[in-house]
């Protein structure tokens, strides 16, 4: 953990929202560096999330919480929104990014988490070990070996080998298993796991489909009707991903054909904002069907990693301007440097914005002692020390900068 910095700002004046019961450690790191920290067990409505974000400095929520430009239009004070999860398709990271707010999120700590549930799922449609359950809860003894078979030997087919994607590769060849994957980027592969060069061709190949990519404009139903026809008869298909990137009519009438032999999914394209019992699915009731209530990553182990993880990532950008791991942000860091002031800007990323800032460096004969920027097509994001005695009139004098969204002063 970071060291306490002072800021220009008392730090507990600085307000920190935290949504969606994010985990204890995250609330543990806010309290022991002295911020404000408010929490809330769920996710809030439209109008009270706009309300919230008038005065909130620091935003931490999970996955149900949506934040869309319409939020954050009054969001004045917003410095810094924090994703307690994987995914950030829940926040208008571009709208974020236009305001000058970075938007951190945890792709490493559930990674374990989920390549678990993975493997368990694939272990358990193997034998269809739910039915079975199902039945001998409600009386029935059916012990039967039908279609049921091990794992080892079988093929597993990995679509997105990314931190989760790889990691099950790993444990499925622990298992004895073949495992292939397809990625739209060259990825190295881990033991003997094998790329393979499209979609349809994992689609064949494999006796279990496992899914590992983001919510985007190409992967929106990737797996449709086609797809699944594609797919081995017998075979099965998991979703631990996006609830968006499965065409949940066409898996429930594949199943019912009984050209897709079982499926395990945890993510769905409605899912509902708190507990209680309105949960409906075409996948409902269906043969040799796992479905969960997205927790692929809800461990006690991986809430408490993402917990640190993502409220270290915020605290380094409010103590020293840091967005190392923001998602949409230019990404920068400088130690601090003892006994200098800090002067953090965004910018519009148009020519002539560094020589604009140095002329005014250099009118009022400022001494910088480190100066680093950043861009992307749309901000430029500038970190610069100086000395103490000019340091707010040369933040003044940024801030009037037509080219200016936003400006802010470390001690």
């Amino acid at each position: 953990m970071i060291s306490p910095e002072k800021t220009s700002y008392p730090k507990d004046k600085i307000k920190v929202l935290l949504l969606e019961n994010v985990h204890q450690s995250a609330i543990s790191a806010f309290q022991e560096q002295g911020f404000a920290v408010e929490t809330k067990k769920g996710a809030l409505s439209d109008d009270e999330l706009t309300a919230a974000l008038s005065d909130v400095h620091v935003l931490g929520i999970r996955s149900k919480t949506q934040v869309r430009a319409k939020h954050l239009k009054n969001a004045k004070r917003l410095l810094s929104l924090g994703c307690f999860c994987i995914g950030t398709n829940q926040v208008d990271v571009d709208e974020c990014n236009k305001m000058g707010v970075p938007v951190f999120n945890a792709p490493f700590s559930n990674t374990r988490s989920v390549a678990e549930l993975v493997i368990a799922e694939v272990i358990a449609l193997a034998r269809q070990l739910f039915d079975r359950s199902r039945e001998v809860h409600e009386g029935k003894w059916r012990k039967i070996s039908a279609n049921c078979h091990e794992v080892r030997g079988k093929t597993i087919g990995i679509v997105g080998y990314g931190h989760i994607g790889s990691q099950v590769g790993i444990l499925a060849e622990m298992l004895g298993m073949r495992v292939v994957f397809y990625d739209i980027a060259t990825k190295l592969p881990l033991g003997n796991n094998r790329p393979v060069a499209t979609l349809d061709a994992v689609l064949r190949e494999a006796d279990f489909v496992t899914l590992h990519v983001p919510a985007t404009p190409k992967t929106h139903n990737m797996i449709g009707e086609r797809e699944l026809k594609l797919m081995k008869p017998g075979s099965h298909l998991l979703n631990i991903s996006r609830g968006t990137v499965v065409a949940m009519p066409a898996l429930a009438a594949a199943i019912k054909e009984g050209h897709i032999g079982g499926a395990a999914v945890d993510v769905y394209p409605d899912e509902p904002e708190a507990n209680g019992d309105n949960f409906t699915s075409e996948l409902r009731n269906l043969p040799n069907v796992i479905l969960s209530p997205h927790i692929g990553g809800s461990t006690e182990e991986a809430q408490e990693a993402i917990g640190r993880e993502v409220s270290t990532s915020l605290m380094k950008f409010i103590n020293a301007g840091a967005t190392t791991g923001a998602v949409n942000f230019p990404q920068i860091e400088l130690p601090i440097e003892p006994g200098k002031h800090r002067i953090l800007n965004v910018h519009r990323n148009v020519p002539g914005v560094l020589s604009s800032i140095n002329g005014i460096v250099s009118k009022l004969q400022a001494n910088i002692h480190s100066q680093l920027l950043a861009t992307d097509p749309h901000i430029g994001y500038l970190m610069m020390d100086l000395d103490h005695d000019v340091s707010n009139e040369v933040r003044k004098e940024i801030s009037e900068l037509s080219t200016n969204i936003r400006t802010r002063i470390l001690y």
